[in-house]
């Protein structure tokens, strides 16, 4: 029989307090409505009344039907001066308008003596009377029980004693706190067991921190003995090292334990990718490449003997189909690939050749000659996509445009003023010469504002394209200079409405470098629109 796991995600609350987040109210109301698409079933807005960021965020989604999941407020039990229907913080809760509240107290009778300078049995008292304040006022009460793990290693009859007080006091569920970290799964498994046994009719949850890179396994460890609800946040960020992280949770309880398990709506798991990159770029964090199940290289095979496993049978090295969640298979090509990788990507893109075919061999010097030289092509998939069709020459790439020739003028005039930019640029374009110039905000901006202003007349599309990211990297090494006289490589991500690409240039000159990069980019956009266009017509 299939067990329903409740998600209760606190990326806006607990999540917000990761040192490299800082969310507004418009951030955290984007961020609610793409969990609520995932079917998330709880999410915890923040801390009602601490702040100005949260109350606005209160009341602007109080604005939206949500279609799945209901919004959370957060907070403490009563201070120890107040009555639980005096205290500010709890009033706070029930004026939010959240239909469910969390409330954090504490279950280690250390915290209790040391941090809120209590005696046990008025904590205990504390906790009873904030529960049940809000019991009346809401439809759901968790208790999150503060250094549970620890409370309870410590003096597991108070820790108890302290479910116990939220239990009788109408709790909904138990939150068991992994607080500092550093608990390990096999504690964890022990000690929820425990805490079954010993409140048997109570529903139990898991908030783990991942202290010890243990968060997830905690979690899932929980699930297991017995815990219905898991608390956590989308890409595991959060405070000091993060939280547990749903990412990597939810689809390790749905595709791992044989339909033991179930966390989302059918047929929502193929929108995790997205939702973790949404998330990234909403809160302005690069995303993780290396997050299993959603990262980018989650499913990215670099070596050759790895490449042509993969193309006779992906399972010999992926643990789940990347479909399932909403990623998909790279084949990077590096210095370490073999034929089989550039069979795998020529097949992505409409071209289905033979390892043992003379054009492949020559692709595979050609790449491996440019990646020994810097050429980053495992980051820069359109300059690969774009080599490759141009030596097939096969529906390939086209010369939209030519270089010329490209001047660059770098002028200051004092100390206090800022450098002035000015680029020319000469390019053949269908026949015809374009020479113009533009300044800009350093010489690649100004270098971008030119090009564009010679191919617009031609190609009106290009007004769609943004540069998203711009990375320079010295490359280090006798091979490539050194100091100031350093190669560098230059890593371009565009975008436009529909999809993003990256594209790579390497030279001595960070503006030569730049061009490559910049021309690869230009021409990777008109080569999508032209297919594009092209696949419409046959489809007519």
């Amino acid at each position: 029989m299939t067990r329903r796991i409740q998600l209760y995600d606190t990326t806006l609350r607990d999540g917000s307090q990761s040192e490299d987040i800082n969310l507004t109210a418009a951030d955290k109301l984007k961020i609610a409505l793409k969990l609520d698409e995932l079917g998330i079933d709880r999410i915890e807005g923040g801390w009602p009344g601490s702040n100005p960021v949260d109350v606005a965020f209160f009341k602007e989604i109080a604005s939206y039907h949500l279609k799945h999941a209901v919004i959370s407020a957060f907070g403490s039990t009563h201070h120890p001066n107040f009555t639980a229907d005096s205290d500010p913080n709890l009033r706070a809760i029930v004026e939010s308008g959240a239909r469910v509240a969390s409330i954090f107290g504490k279950s280690c009778e250390v915290h209790a003596a040391e941090a809120l300078r209590l005696d046990a049995a008025r904590n205990l008292e504390i906790i009873g009377d904030s529960v049940a304040f809000l019991k009346g006022k809401l439809a759901e009460v968790y208790f999150d029980a503060e250094h549970f793990f620890d409370g309870y290693k410590h003096n597991a009859a108070y820790a108890l004693s302290a479910l116990h007080r939220a239990h009788e006091a109408g709790a909904d569920v138990l939150v068991l706190c992994d607080t500092n970290g550093g608990t390990l799964p096999h504690e964890v498994a022990r000690i929820v067991a425990e805490v079954r046994e010993a409140l048997p009719g109570a529903a139990v949850g898991i908030h783990a921190h991942n202290d010890c890179e243990l968060a997830v396994a905690n979690s899932i460890a929980a699930v297991q003995a017995g815990a219905v609800q898991i608390q956590g946040t989308i890409n595991g960020v959060g405070e000091r090292c993060g939280n547990a992280n749903l990412c990597s949770i939810i689809p390790t309880l749905e595709l791992k334990f044989g339909g033991e398990y179930t966390c989302l709506p059918e047929g929502r798991l193929q929108q995790l990718t997205a939702v973790a990159a949404y998330v990234s770029e909403v809160a302005n964090i690069p995303p993780f490449s290396r997050q299993p199940y959603v990262g980018r290289s989650a499913f990215a095979h670099k070596g050759g003997v790895h490449v042509s496993a993969v193309n006779r049978k992906s399972s010999l090295y992926e643990h789940i189909s990347p479909d399932v969640v909403g990623n998909r298979q790279r084949i990077l090509i590096t210095e370490l690939a073999g034929r089989s990788n550039i069979v795998s990507l020529a097949r992505r893109f409409g071209f289905h050749l033979d390892k043992d075919e003379p054009v492949v061999k020559g692709l595979l010097t050609e790449l491996k000659k440019k990646a020994s030289l810097g050429y980053d092509y495992a980051a820069a998939e359109a300059s690969v996509e774009l080599l490759i069709l141009r030596k097939l020459a096969r529906r390939g790439v086209r010369e939209f445009f030519r270089l010329l020739q490209f001047r660059v003028l770098e002028t200051k005039h004092d100390s206090e003023g800022e450098p002035v930019s000015e680029v020319s640029v000469m390019v053949d374009v269908e026949g015809v010469t374009e020479h113009t110039a533009a300044t800009g905000r350093g010489p690649v901006n100004a270098l971008d504002n030119a090009l564009r202003k010679a191919l617009l007349g031609f190609y009106p599309r290009l007004s769609e394209m943004r540069l998203l990211d711009f990375k320079v990297r010295v490359l280090t090494g006798a091979e490539t200079g050194g100091g100031t006289a350093s190669t560098v490589r230059v890593l371009i991500e565009s975008g436009d409405s529909d999809s993003r690409w990256v594209t790579v240039g390497v030279s001595f000159n960070i503006i030569e470098a730049s061009w490559q990069a910049l021309a690869d980019s230009v021409t990777y956009k008109l080569y999508k629109d032209e297919h594009a266009r092209r696949a419409g017509s046959d489809g007519e």
